[in-house]
């Protein structure tokens, strides 16, 4: 829809309009008249065109050699769709009668000149800023849908600054500007104009701390917009130009950060106090969110902690890690002080325009011994950092409490970059553990992951990476979801009771002391209570079957048994928890349960290949027990794995 402009004129008086190509004119003709007029002709020069548009909005084309009868409400529509080559190249003249159709009245003359204004961004999303697109001031999601895409500036490029690029207020290398989205100015029309024309580009209130604007002049970057500025004005002393300007993100989007950005453009005519607008559009922009990848997705570096008592454990993960063929960062006992959790510490993932895409890590609010690590080691060029920070912090803030599923379809819907998955204490619980509401609140916002609650406050440490995981599959949906089973491993432990190796012993070879099968199962207690935490895993079953599309099928159970935290009465593991594992492609690394031996065999572990090796799967049992088992962690606790974006662009997503 073109934009409509209304113009006031008057008789004998001299008017020089400037006409934005687009637009259309709209002339009352009926006020300005002298008294007595009865009749009007328009004439007007080549490339003008010009209608009337009555009482009973009925537009026809004004035809050059007709009069038309003066009617309260008349209105004269003018558009041109060439660029004039002159200032006043174009002239309109409204001719007034009364009942002597031979003797003018009185006439309006006014001169037009014709330009053409454009405010332009990648509403196409294919990487370049075109011309003038007509969807350029609103966002639609989906594979048709449009809208220009905004990253947080949230990398480092200059390697001695502190903080992230966007708590500049310039341009420190000219490398930042590839983690900025292109916006172009153009105007085209005479070489010279009217004197006093000024173009202005203003943001809201709302958006002044969501981002920053950059001119780019020749080899000046200046800052025009953002935080304090709100407008910047340039005068408009010639027709044809580029105006480059540069946008950064500032903000992820979050619970008062609302996605969407809008930059105004504004023509402004000098009057004789100020100026006034005569031309506005917009453009929009989506900032883009912060994405997850699940372990189903190709591993790219893996981390891990070197600290006083893991050598023999680092030998075997290491192993493991050039068997994937991975890259490996292993952290210092320097930098990580003492601090052996990585996994707790941060989650990575990424952020991605038409234009760029590059990882972003999200810092977690535990900060403990590992809290410099993102900072020192993972913030750099093309390498951002987010965190969210809570006064209050519990366990269920550190980031083995935060999950992502694969991609799956619910009852229709298409989660293609699949569903975030954090532990909160029960539903019907007012005195439980939750994550911190910030990280919450931060996570519902990036809308492309849609987040799911579980119940883990049960658990001691209560993260959900203690009772579940995902491993790519060939088949079906492409992966497995694994749980822990109590049930299981009791029904495994009976059986082999049954079979008369009721004698045989856990923990062999350890420095702690060994228990029989026959001491697990008359210990009524304990089974008693793995059958409440069968309960509580069961209840998450449900949930995860529903939220995610699932079968049974789609299910693996892994015999695992906990033990009561005598403290806190919640559960810990009682022997290393296999289902938390580190997934790299097809290699796993799961936590060694050192399970009685049966023909020189663990039976745990034989059951553990027996459920993921025809999938293609190939598990690797590492050793440890006393390095993280002991401390309450396994191998997923004290790993991280960089992986592989997504190949599907989250704006394509069906909202």
């Amino acid at each position: 829809m073109s934009k409509q402009r209304t113009i006031r004129l008057e008789c004998g008086k001299p008017n020089q309009i400037i006409y934005v190509v687009g637009t259309v004119l709209n002339i009352d003709i009926y006020k300005p008249a002298p008294l007595g007029s009865q009749f009007f002709e328009v004439r007007s020069s080549p490339g003008v065109k010009c209608s009337i548009l009555d009482v009973h909005n009925m537009t026809v084309a004004a035809d050059q050699a007709a009069r038309w009868t003066l009617n309260n409400g008349t209105l004269l529509v003018v558009t041109m769709e060439e660029i004039s080559k002159r200032v006043d190249d174009h002239k309109v003249s409204v001719i007034f009668y009364g009942d002597k159709l031979d003797k003018p009245i009185d006439k309006i003359i006014f001169q037009l000149t014709a330009i053409f204004i454009s405010l332009d961004v990648d509403a196409d999303r294919d990487g370049k800023v075109e011309k003038n697109n007509a969807n350029k001031g609103s966002w639609m999601w989906g594979p048709k849908g449009h809208g220009a895409i905004l990253l947080v500036n949230c990398d480092k490029e200059e390697t001695g600054s502190a903080e992230s690029d966007r708590y500049d207020d310039t341009v420190p290398v000219f490398e930042d500007l590839g983690d900025m989205s292109h916006m172009i100015l153009r105007t085209e029309g005479p070489d010279s104009m009217l004197p006093g024309y000024k173009l202005q580009l203003h943001i809201s209130a709302s958006d002044k701390d969501k981002v920053q604007v950059f001119r780019h002049d020749l080899l000046n970057m200046t800052k025009v917009l953002g935080r304090e500025k709100l407008s910047a004005v340039m005068d408009y002393t010639k027709g044809s130009n580029e105006y480059h300007f540069f946008v950064e993100g500032l903000k992820f989007p979050d619970e008062k950060i609302i996605s969407l950005v809008t930059f105004n453009l504004s023509l402004l005519e000098p009057m004789i106090e100020g100026h006034a607008p005569i031309f506005t559009e917009h453009v929009v922009f989506r900032l883009a969110p912060w994405i997850m990848m699940p372990n189903t997705q190709a591993p790219q570096e893996v981390f891990v902690c070197s600290v006083s008592n893991n050598a023999k454990f680092l030998k075997e993960f290491r192993a493991l890690v050039e068997k994937a063929e991975c890259k490996l960062t292993v952290c210092s006992e320097e930098l990580n002080r003492h601090d052996r959790w990585i996994q707790d510490e941060i989650e990575f993932g990424y952020t991605e325009a038409p234009h760029k895409s590059f990882p972003v890590v999200l810092d977690s609010p535990r900060n403990s011994g590992l809290m410099m690590f993102p900072y020192k080691k993972l913030l750099g060029p093309d390498f951002g950092h987010v965190t969210r920070q809570s006064n209050f912090v519990n366990s269920l803030d550190s980031f083995g409490n935060l999950e992502v599923s694969p991609p799956v379809t619910v009852n229709g819907k298409e989660y293609p970059m699949g569903r975030i998955i954090v532990g909160s204490a029960f539903p019907t619980t007012s005195d439980g553990r939750n994550m911190a509401k910030v990280v919450r609140n931060f996570l519902n916002a990036q809308e492309v992951q849609s987040p799911i609650e579980l119940f883990s406050d049960w658990l001691y440490v209560g993260h959900v990476d203690e009772f579940m995981t995902f491993v790519p599959a060939p088949d079906r949906k492409g992966f497995r979801l694994l749980l822990v089973s109590p049930d299981d491993c009791c029904k495994l432990f009976k059986k082999l009771q049954k079979e008369g190796h009721g004698e045989t012993q856990m923990f062999e070879n350890l420095h702690i002391k060994p228990i029989k099968i026959n001491e697990i199962l008359s210990n009524q207690n304990l089974l008693d209570y793995n059958a409440y935490v069968q309960q509580c895993i069961d209840w998450n079953r449900d949930v995860l079957k529903k939220e995610l599309g699932l079968d049974e099928q789609d299910i693996i159970d892994i015999p695992v048994l906990f033990k009561q935290e005598q403290k806190f009465n919640q559960a810990i593991a009682f022997f290393p928890d296999m289902v938390n594992m580190i997934i790299l492609g097809k290699y796993l690394g799961i936590p060694k349960p050192f399970g009685p031996l049966v023909n020189g065999k663990c039976p745990l572990e034989s059951a553990v290949r027996s459920a993921l090796e025809p999938l293609g799967l190939d598990c690797n049992f590492i050793d440890d027990f006393v390095t993280y088992h002991l401390k309450k962690g396994e191998i997923h606790c004290g790993s991280n794995v960089r992986r592989k974006p997504f190949s599907f662009k989250w704006w394509n997503m069906e909202m």
